[in-house]
């Protein structure tokens, strides 16, 4: 385990930067905000993951703000030069957003944190930069960017960014207390930027094992949320079984007897495949119970939950034979007997689960053919019997599905007036 040992730094590095993704920021809309946060002389600069892709040549998706200013101030200056403000909800904990040719400004007031109780915090603002980057979770998230370009980093950030290594700012059991939901943003930053899995500080692996009871007391609509990149990201199967060792599962919905050897397989099977973060929980899970467990926890959608039990119920039951040919066809089958409207993404992911590279991309590409016989088809050939059309037509299906979806219809329609 590597690391440098946790201290509060109160030397501020600076530098400047100058890139084409950092040059393109400036719309007309920020060149706006800009001129007026400078008119007023409150100091105004990019903040969070903004400044974390910037600096390793990234093009940020959200760009969020930190002033000096306070939200009245703020509310101010935007009413007065005739701006639309927008999410009113935010102003208590200091963001106010603007909206200026159809782009929205998300800027928060520099704040420290008077009291926290481990998922929300009572907050004052401040004008000190450091103290404000002082309550942030991460080295890499704790950076600000001046819109001159000059680097502000308070905590190594950028050195911590640059040897792809993940720490909380100053003591993680602290950082983590504030908000327990900063255990599974660690993992989650720690998939994204680490190149390598197990390099952890022992003080950080120490303060998520004492305090991974507090991410109970978490919503399950934001543990999902952060379980999700989790296991979209890097280093997945290290993460998971991170998450195991050190008490973090079962406070997150995970089964306590999580099947851990089928995870590491799936894990190593579907790596390049890009599954969906149920089709990769799905191995841990012995049973449907398991996933209604998941559920209850966690509220996943319908259709996510509809995914788990489908992998659980078919991951065994419907496989390739390697004697079958073609052997994509249980696969093709069984999209061509569903009534489920996603029966074709369902077989994919399970396709993903089972590591079948080739079939994956046969199956993407295959589209369900339409069965070329109808009831009509057969009525017009003097059968009358609804039942006794409902029965031919099972049958001319059945034989439709053993050509390989491949005879036609006047082919089939022969079988049956040479009955």
């Amino acid at each position: 385990m590597l690391g440098r040992i946790w201290t509060l730094s109160r030397q501020l590095s600076t530098m400047r930067i100058e890139s084409e993704e950092f040059k393109a920021l400036f719309t007309e809309g920020l060149k706006t905000v800009e001129r007026l946060f400078s008119q007023e002389k409150y100091e105004l600069r990019i903040a969070g993951g903004a400044v974390r892709d910037l600096l390793v040549g990234n093009k940020p998706h959200d760009v969020d703000f930190a002033t000096t200013a306070t939200p009245p101030q703020m509310k101010d200056l935007f009413l007065k030069a005739g701006v639309r403000l927008i999410n009113n909800k935010g102003e208590k904990h200091g963001t106010v957003t603007a909206r200026i040719d159809e782009q929205n400004f998300e800027i928060t007031t520099l704040r420290v944190d008077l009291q926290t109780d481990g998922r929300h915090a009572e907050v004052e603002f401040t004008k000190d930069w450091e103290k404000d980057a002082e309550r942030r979770d991460l080295t890499i998230n704790a950076m600000f960017l001046g819109l001159d370009g000059t680097l502000y980093d308070y905590f190594h950030g950028y050195e911590d960014l640059k040897n792809r290594c993940v720490q909380f700012v100053g003591d993680p059991a602290q950082r983590i207390q504030e908000d327990y939901l900063r255990i599974l943003r660690y993992l989650r930053f720690y998939g994204r930027i680490s190149e390598k899995p197990g390099i952890h500080t022992q003080a950080t692996l120490d303060a998520i094992r004492e305090n991974a009871a507090g991410l109970g007391g978490i919503s399950g609509e934001r543990i999902w949320v952060e379980l999700k990149k989790i296991l979209e990201g890097n280093h997945v199967n290290h993460l998971v079984l991170t998450m195991y060792e050190l008490g973090v599962a079962p406070h997150v919905g995970l089964p306590m007897d999580g099947n851990l050897e089928e995870f590491t397989r799936v894990c190593v099977r579907s790596r390049h495949l890009s599954p969906k973060p149920v089709t990769l929980l799905a191995a841990l899970f012995s049973d449907p119970n398991a996933v209604h467990r998941l559920d209850l926890r966690l509220k996943i959608s319908k259709e996510e939950k509809g995914l788990a039990l489908f992998l659980i119920n078919q991951r065994r039951e419907l496989t390739s034979d390697p004697t079958d040919s073609p052997p994509l066809k249980p696969y093709q089958d069984y999209v061509t007997d569903s009534r489920e409207p996603d029966a074709h993404k369902k077989i994919c992911e399970l396709l993903k689960y089972q590591g079948e590279e080739q079939l994956l991309r046969q199956m993407e590409v295959w589209t369900l053919p339409r069965f070329p016989v109808s009831g009509h088809d057969l009525r017009r050939l003097g059968i009358s019997s609804g039942k006794e059309i409902g029965h031919i037509l099972q049958e001319l299906k059945v034989r439709w599905k053993e050509s390989g979806y491949q005879i036609s219809k006047e082919e089939l329609l022969d079988t049956v007036s040479h009955k």
